[in-house]
């Protein structure tokens, strides 16, 4: 039933200005449609996201949206370049080096956006 409908991930922003200003400035994206609820964003390879102000921003402790790259390495260096930290886990089952995880056959770097949402850079094997 809802394999033919559009999918997208919704996260939520306490400043709505302040997380417009990162995702242009350091994720280098503008919105692809613009409304008082909140902005919506879509990459070239037909994913997307919606960004709303809310009170409840940076509480979810999960991942919340994961982007797929061909070069992890570089995505990593360019957002490094823009202010990005990647996160560091040593832990039993999930250990980075220089932030990036290996995860069966998927290798995996962690940040937070300017409102504490939780994202995922990954390269597959």
């Amino acid at each position: 039933m809802l394999n033919s409908c559009e999918a997208m991930a919704v996260l939520p922003a306490k400043d709505l200005k302040r997380a417009r200003e990162f995702y242009r400035d350091v994720l280098g994206l503008e919105p692809a449609e613009e409304n008082e609820a909140g902005l919506t964003y879509r990459t070239t390879a037909g994913s997307g996201f919606f960004l709303y102000e809310t009170d409840n921003a940076g509480s979810a402790k999960n991942t919340q949206v994961s982007w797929t790259t061909d070069n992890l390495e570089k995505e990593m260096a360019e957002l490094r370049g823009r202010g990005v930290v990647f996160a560091d886990f040593d832990f039993p089952g999930l250990k980075t080096e220089n932030g990036i995880a290996e995860l069966g056959g998927e290798r995996t770097a962690w940040f937070t956006d300017s409102e504490g949402n939780i994202h995922a850079l990954g390269q597959r094997a």
